[in-house]
């Protein structure tokens, strides 16, 4: 417990911002708050429907929750909406009709000017009157009917989130491949969603350069046909005019001449949908086996997206909103599509990489559209916050008032960097806590309650109102006030997936069977610790656990100690296979600028280490200094690609690494890390 309470002495450590001191919970007061809403079914129940009646719907539900045959829980029973009518049409009958709801730009950019080569503007109308030309293009010309799920594979570009909403508005549903994947996970998404038709574009621009896309699908066609399953149309946005794609005429579509002669003002009936009825599936990799369909409602998802918009990002008509990540993850699903346009926000999406032309690419955009509330990663703040702050300090940030990270836990140093740096120590700032089966947010703090609880760098903040969170150790008994366990949700939330698509026996073995002999405990796979405040620290996955000689570090506690080192940008550990001592950490490092990679550098990371951690990963710790550590372009660690450099396994051993970046990409940055470990080792 020593060891733990010096990684985490943040636990005692407060910060308000100083536009809300006179609007703080006492802690005691807040958790009075929580617990009312959780007591017992019918304040959850209460809770969800109150928030649930601020949404249009064409019939309300017979039953808020129906329980009755769990884990299979059923939110919103009876009732009817529609994602696309939700995020279009109610707007425009709410008065926003010309109201700007999408701000794009893309990469290219014009350095002799100093400006963006592309930048668009797309009011609620356009979008309404964009999507409606799709949707009939794709019902009429398709044939594509309720139920049909069509398969995305799209950059970061505005056609991608209009197909969203095209094939919710006619009923349909879609599964959506990060266009960084390979042809073979494609290939098995789209035969596993039963999908014909597959949407694409002929690239994507990334760091200057022009990445092929129409390719990848014509190789994942392939495999699809060899393995019995046909792809019957391909329709293809131009992004960027490359010459000589290849082309099959009876299959492929650009997507330019299939809406062409369809008139602007034609309008598609929307399609009444059950609340329980499939909006989408996006499929997420286990650390073993095939990836996993997670398959989203309509109605809770779309209460779950609405409630944590409003409570979290505290939306209000005049901010502009920037989540920076992509579509093809359900960050971009649920907060840059659905949840913002849902509660009549203007969007910010960008196509391309935050450093590019320069490291201010981000701060150069915040300053331009007066971003307000900004939504990123702990992984892309640690990249940035190398680079001097000038490229910070040149632009004016002072529009932000709300920045809260997402997709792995923060560590306190990054927390106050951006705090400090971008948010002028006048921000509600915290590291929410979610994931692809959970849909929606689950922790943060809640300037959308009128006041906060003091913020701690690198919490997760508290469990959103409404939902049941613990802490649990191996037997599923509530662990005590800092000490590490499990972290499990006790209780069904709205916009939680419904089950695996075509795998009910899977979802139940994966999610709900580890604490069974404790109820329904839906096992989210992380680590976390709750403190005596009541505070959530995610401290990473379970399996990203090193042990060495009986002992069980995380990964993301050696992570987060190694860069409170001031010559650490950025760190990332795995182990290695050790006869005798079961694993030993290799720690790749980036160094901040001005920083030499060094023999006495190393000794004094060791040292810092046996600091902060304690000896038993200090001593035998293999410090190696590398220009970067490979990520995927949502910002996580490719881990099993470092696995596979520290234990001498190929690169194709790595199980689905496909899942997570473009495998070109995965191995250069596999040789590049194989020679950084050969030099150090020698």
């Amino acid at each position: 417990m020593e060891e733990r309470e010096r990684i985490y002495d943040e636990f005692e450590h407060y910060i308000v911002p100083s536009s809300w001191k006179d609007r703080v919970w006492e802690i005691e007061d807040y958790k009075k708050f929580y617990e009312s809403t959780i007591k017992d079914k019918e304040a959850i129940e209460k809770w969800w429907e109150g928030w649930a009646n601020k949404l249009f719907w064409f019939k309300k539900w017979d039953k808020v929750l129906d329980d009755s045959n769990p884990p299979f829980y059923r939110w919103f029973v009876g009732a009817e909406t529609n994602l696309a009518y939700l995020c279009l049409d109610w707007q425009i009958e709410q008065g926003r009709k010309n109201k700007v709801a999408l701000i794009w730009e893309g990469e290219p950019f014009d350095e002799m000017i100093r400006r963006p080569k592309e930048m668009r503007k797309f009011t609620f109308y356009d979008l309404y009157r964009r999507t409606n030309r799709i949707a009939y293009a794709l019902k009429e010309k398709l044939g594509v009917k309720k139920g049909e799920i069509l398969t995305f594979y799209l950059p970061m570009i505005p056609e991608l989130p209009e197909y969203m909403l095209a094939v919710q508005r006619i009923g349909a549903s879609h599964s959506i491949v990060y266009s960084g994947f390979s042809a073979l996970a494609l290939a098995e998404r789209a035969m596993a969603a039963g999908s014909r038709i597959i949407v694409t574009a002929d690239g994507l621009y990334r760091r200057g350069k022009i990445i092929p896309l129409k390719e990848v699908v014509d190789e994942a066609i392939e495999i699809c046909e060899e393995r019995g399953h046909k792809i019957e149309k391909v329709i293809v946005v131009k992004r960027t005019n490359r010459p000589a794609i290849p082309w099959n005429r009876r299959r492929d579509i650009w997507h330019h001449e299939f809406i062409r002669y369809i008139s602007e003002n034609v309008r598609v009936e929307t399609e009444r949908m059950g609340s329980e009825d499939i909006s989408y599936i996006l499929y997420t990799s286990g650390t073993t086996g095939a990836p996993k369909g997670a398959q989203h409602s309509i109605g809770g998802y779309a209460v779950g997206l609405y409630t944590t918009m409003k409570l979290i990002f505290d939306i209000n008509p005049d901010d502009i909103y920037w989540c920076a990540a992509d579509i093809g993850w359900v960050t971009g699903h649920s907060y840059i599509v659905y949840g913002p346009l849902m509660t009549g926000a203007t969007a910010v999406m960008y196509e391309g990489a935050p450093d590019y032309p320069k490291p201010d690419r981000w701060w150069h955009m915040i300053e331009r559209f007066g971003v307000s509330v900004f939504y990123t990663t702990p992984t892309a703040v640690r990249a940035l916050m190398k680079f001097p702050l000038d490229y910070v300090k040149k632009h004016d940030l002072s529009t932000l008032r709300i920045i809260h990270s997402v997709g792995e836990p923060i560590n306190p140093e990054a927390f106050r960097w951006y705090y400090t740096n971008l948010g002028r120590e006048d921000v509600v700032a915290s590291s929410t806590w979610w994931m692809t089966e959970t849909g929606q947010m689950l922790t943060g703090h809640f300037p959308g309650l009128g006041k906060i609880f003091p913020l701690k760098p690198g919490t997760n903040g508290y469990p959103i109102p409404g939902v049941k969170l613990e802490v649990v150790d191996e037997d599923g008994n509530p662990c005590e006030p800092g000490e590490r366990g499990y972290f499990v949700i006790t209780s069904p939330w709205p916009g939680m997936f419904m089950t695996l698509y075509k795998d009910p026996k899977r979802y139940i073995d994966v999610y709900w069977s580890k604490f069974n002999e404790k109820g329904m405990y839906f096992y989210t796979g992380d680590y976390a610790v709750k403190d005596k405040d009541g505070y959530i620290w995610v401290l990473g996955r379970a399996d990203d656990v090193l042990k060495i000689a009986g002992h069980r570090i995380g990964t993301a506690e050696v992570e987060s100690a190694m860069i409170l080192h001031p010559a650490v940008a950025e760190s990332a550990c795995v182990g290695r296979p050790h006869e005798i001592k079961g694993e030993i950490p290799y720690i790749f490092t980036v160094l901040k600028q001005g920083f030499i990679p060094s023999p006495d550098l190393e000794g004094e990371l060791k040292s810092h280490l046996r600091n902060t951690i304690g000896p038993i990963v200090a001593s035998d710790a293999t410090v190696l200094f590398v220009d970067m550590v490979p990520k995927t372009r949502s910002g996580k660690i490719m881990r099993r690609l470092l696995k596979a450099v520290v234990s001498g396994a190929p690169l194709g051993d790595t199980t689905t690494l496909e899942d997570e970046a473009a495998v070109e990409e995965a191995e250069k940055a596999y040789e590049y890390l194989k020679k950084a470990m050969e030099k150090a080792e020698k």
